[in-house]
């Protein structure tokens, strides 16, 4: 894939290869797996294989995380579970530093949280924009949507982004 520079792009939808590197496949998933899994710097990444026998650098290990790492993040995002089809708009005023500001949140029956918005004014625009990049990043649509407030932009927002609006279009 080029972008618009003439650069290649660093996402592309084929699966990585392996092919032309020192070390195998499996030491390579290895180290970007810990890298990207737990809070570690590449040169703790490369003591750790150090300890099991593998002598790689922390530069090696960097490049193949620059490589490879985007995969393993795609990979984790498509196991990721699916919120239900129940979801819950709320919306409360909360106190901040002495300031009353105004809080969306969007759960799912499982009590999983999808998405939240703090802002400092309330209005039906912006709650309509909130739910409509809920359904956009969600990539899927509620069965049912309960509103636990009695607000009055609750209820039109929920009512005024059908299925057919989750994807914006833009030019």
């Amino acid at each position: 894939m080029v972008d618009r520079a003439g650069r290649g792009s660093l996402v592309s939808s084929a699966p990585p290869s392996y092919k032309g590197h020192r070390y195998p496949v499996e030491i390579i998933s290895h180290c970007v797996w810990l890298y990207f899994r737990f809070p570690l710097s590449f040169r703790e990444v490369e003591e750790l294989m150090l300890e099991r026998g593998v002598i790689v650098s922390h530069e090696t290990v960097r490049r193949w995380c620059a490589k490879f790492g985007q995969a393993y993040a795609n990979s984790l995002c498509r196991r990721r579970p699916r919120p239900g089809a129940k979801w819950h708009l709320d919306e409360v005023f909360v106190k901040i530093n002495g300031e009353l500001k105004y809080l969306w949140r969007a759960v799912d029956a499982d009590g999983n949280v999808l998405d939240i918005l703090l802002q400092g004014r309330r209005d039906k625009a912006s709650a309509r924009r909130f739910f409509r990049k809920l359904l956009k990043n969600t990539c899927s649509v509620p069965r049912v949507i309960v509103t636990t407030s009695s607000a009055p932009t609750a209820r039109p927002t929920a009512r005024s982004c059908p299925p057919s609006s989750t994807v914006p279009t833009r030019a």
